[in-house]
């Protein structure tokens, strides 16, 4: 039993490293309340996202939401993370993409400001060091888009990032 949490431990840091590592040296976003206030120095495309992130915030989880428009009443994990992309306009479409379309979008791997990590059922994002998702979220919400300090598992995705961001 203590060799199998030993090896949960291991594997969370090593997933936990992966996620943050590409974000180092970058300034991080804070929180305030449940919205989350973009860093002195950021580049403009990373305020937009934050922005944007902030307006669905308060919207609830609808599967399928934000994907027939770009103003809905709720939005699902990749339908908030095209939007977040689409608002700052390094999205690259007019159109939002499912989960499994962000293992392909944009480059491989990650980059200084924003990552998205995608696999087939989940798509985030992490936005100057902070995490816009639609599950595991600690900024007071826990029905839709929200924003957490807390870095989960990217175990299984594939991190990608817009195209040319990678050192924005």
């Amino acid at each position: 039993m203590r060799r199998i949490r030993l090896s949960l431990v291991c594997a969370f840091a090593a997933c936990w490293l992966v996620a943050g590592s590409a974000h180092a040296g970058v300034p991080h976003a804070t929180l305030k309340g449940d919205r989350a206030i973009a860093p002195n120095g950021a580049p403009t495309y990373v305020k937009k996202m934050i922005a944007a992130g902030n307006d669905i915030r308060s919207k609830p989880y609808k599967w399928g939401g934000g994907h027939g428009d770009w103003t809905d009443s709720g939005y699902d994990c990749s339908g908030a993370v095209s939007y977040v992309l689409h608002e700052a306009g390094v999205l690259g479409q007019d159109w939002a993409l499912n989960s499994g379309g962000f293992m392909k979008w944009g480059q491989k791997g990650p980059s200084k400001w924003v990552t998205v990590y995608a696999h087939e059922k989940h798509a985030y994002m992490i936005v100057a060091g902070l995490r816009f998702d639609t599950s595991y979220i600690t900024d007071g919400d826990n029905s839709g888009p929200g924003w957490s300090e807390q870095m989960r598992s990217a175990q299984g995705f594939k991190a990608r990032h817009p195209v040319g961001s990678r050192n924005w």
